[in-house]
């Protein structure tokens, strides 16, 4: 299963994660909760209610704004 990485347009804390992870090779799917607002509620359930990106899921863990969001 890839690895998913949530963000939002304009963010440099999604654009650094996404840089970092591209370098590392490393796959996931990505979901701009601006292009696609019915996943906000799915983000919602991740963060613990907050309304912070980015956020990574890669299996059954869950990192909340890793690169500082």
């Amino acid at each position: 299963m890839a690895a998913t990485l949530y963000v939002k347009t304009g963010c440099p804390y999604c654009a650094a994660l996404r840089d970092r992870l591209q370098a590392e090779g490393k796959p996931f799917s990505e979901i701009n909760v601006l292009d696609q607002p019915e996943r906000v509620p799915e983000l919602l359930k991740l963060s613990g209610g907050e309304r912070i990106v980015p956020v990574f899921v890669d299996g059954g863990r869950v990192e909340v704004a890793p690169d500082g969001g």
